[in-house]
């Protein structure tokens, strides 16, 4: 069974689980590109609570495809998201593992946010083990809505004592708290 998801920047754990149980998998990219979503935003723990990341893009004229939405290399967004990401995650059990694997995306200047998103989802995937065949669509094929009754099982959070547990945050969340165990959570 295949499952054809939205492109996403740091996908929500949800996304991996559903992608996990499907066996196989679509990014749709020929969908009309939609603000404030997943698509260039997500939701990592923070001291704070949940704090919310976004990739700044080329404003749109008029409806444009996904596939075509080029990121703007406005404000210093790469420096801003990488130290956010430090900053939540340096005192995980696994951040120090995997952040040699992560650093390289806030260094290199993407063209296309749909580009951004399937190599980080394919390094996520590698690092979490999920050898799942994902491809991206040729024409529109939709995407399938994850369901809001997805209720992952508590994991290690390092802010939780702060304001307990976080659910169906970044996939980055699971990753650096739980590392190789993380597949165990989907």
């Amino acid at each position: 069974m295949s499952l054809t998801l939205p492109s996403a920047y740091l996908a929500p754990v949800s996304h991996y689980s559903a992608l996990y149980h499907a066996g196989e998998g679509e990014m749709e990219v020929c969908d009309t590109y939609q603000k404030q979503t997943v698509r260039n935003r997500c939701w990592i723990d923070s001291p704070n609570g949940a704090l919310a990341l976004t990739i700044p893009v080329e404003k749109p004229v008029g409806h444009i495809l996904m596939q075509d939405v080029r990121i703007s290399d406005h404000g210093n967004w790469r420096h801003q998201h990488w130290n956010a990401l430090v900053s939540s995650y340096r005192q995980t059990p696994f951040f120090e593992y995997y952040e040699d694997d992560f650093a390289p995306f806030y260094i290199k200047k993407w063209t296309f946010l749909a580009d951004f998103n399937e190599e980080l989802m394919r390094i996520v995937c590698k690092l979490i083990d999920l050898d799942i065949p994902v491809r991206r669509t040729t024409s529109y094929q939709g995407s399938q809505t994850i369901s809001n009754d997805f209720k992952p099982h508590p994991y290690y959070q390092v802010f939780a004592s702060r304001h307990h547990f976080l659910p169906d945050l970044s996939i980055v969340d699971l990753l650096f708290n739980m590392g190789p165990e993380s597949i165990l959570y989907l």
